[in-house]
């Protein structure tokens, strides 16, 4: 498993709230859910975002945006309408002056808005949690990505905007895996666009040598790897991986490795029945006080401290 598969693994891809809105103009919606992600598919007709800080950006149909952060920012028909709608924390809805808005949840499945016949379909996806695995590549981030319809050629718009209706059996883990889908690709295609400052170890992913190396990393973090053995199965000498992995990355291999580690076993301890031990097992720890001494030094909690606290 690589970052980016990584970014989506864990209870971060479970039970995503997912919402179409079916707006006509003029509209305005303030988000402050304090989401630390969200996605936003344009099916129809125009939307802008609204960031507190920063340039509106336009979306247009078939267009994608990630939103990163807790921030708030507004959703409209054009930057100068304000606010009509508020959503809140726990996707509450309200007026600007505190009323509540239950009648807007009434227009079918997963369905809002303010009336059927709106000329613009916006489709919604927000993860209200995150593990730390996806905290690495989420904090190389801008605040806002927006991956416009004629830079690629994607059916997962549309297919995400059949599936949203539907109440199916089993319909939840569809749509969790539609998000999913459409949140890895377009992260994908932003990160190959020109301009794009993807982080260091997502751009060594393409280098031949450093790409394997990290790729054996992500694939079996528990095995007790070295700088020569993995080196060895690179197919270059020690002191060049080192040199070449350190110059791309940004850091030595094995410090990579122990950050790696950490991280994966800070999203594995949120798991309901896992033990430290277990998890010192998973990820290369050869005892639990092993793990828990090298948690602590880095992350300043125990394991069970964390996994307390990622509980509520």
């Amino acid at each position: 498993m690589d970052a980016v598969s990584g970014l989506l693994d864990g209870p971060r891809a479970q039970g995503a709230f997912l919402l179409r809105s079916i707006l006509m103009p003029p509209w305005s919606i303030a988000i402050r859910d304090k989401a630390p992600l969200a996605l936003l598919a344009n099916v129809r007709g125009d939307a802008w975002i609204v960031p507190e800080e920063g340039t509106a950006v336009r979306l247009g149909p078939g267009d994608v945006a990630i939103r990163c952060g807790p921030g708030p920012y507004t959703v409209a028909n054009h930057p100068a309408t304000a606010p009509q709608v508020i959503i809140h924390e726990g996707q509450r809805c309200t007026t600007p002056d505190g009323q509540e808005l239950f009648e807007m949840t009434q227009m079918g499945v997963r369905t809002w808005g303010n009336g059927l016949d709106g000329s613009t379909i916006l489709l919604t996806g927000t993860y209200t949690t995150h593990g730390v695995v996806g905290q690495r590549l989420l904090a190389a981030l801008p605040p806002l990505v927006v991956v416009g319809r004629e830079s690629w050629d994607t059916p997962l718009v549309p297919l995400l905007a059949t599936e949203i209706v539907k109440d199916d059996p089993g319909q939840e883990a569809v749509l969790d895996r539609l998000l999913d889908l459409l949140l890895i690709a377009t992260l994908r295609e932003w990160f190959a666009q020109p301009g794009a400052k993807a982080p260091a170890w997502y751009r060594a992913h393409s280098d031949p040598v450093v790409g394997r190396a990290l790729q054996l990393l992500h694939n079996n973090p528990a095995k007790p790897w070295t700088v020569a053995s993995l080196a060895a199965q690179s197919g270059v000498s020690r002191a060049a991986l080192a040199r070449r992995f350190t110059a791309l990355v940004g850091e030595p291999p094995m410090t990579y490795l122990t950050e790696w580690r950490l991280a994966l076993a800070a999203d594995l301890l949120r798991e309901r029945d896992a033990t430290v031990g277990a998890v010192a097992h998973q990820v290369g720890y050869g005892s639990p006080f092993a793990l828990s001494t090298a948690f602590k030094r880095r992350r300043g909690v125990s394991p069970r401290q964390h996994r307390l606290a990622a509980r509520g």
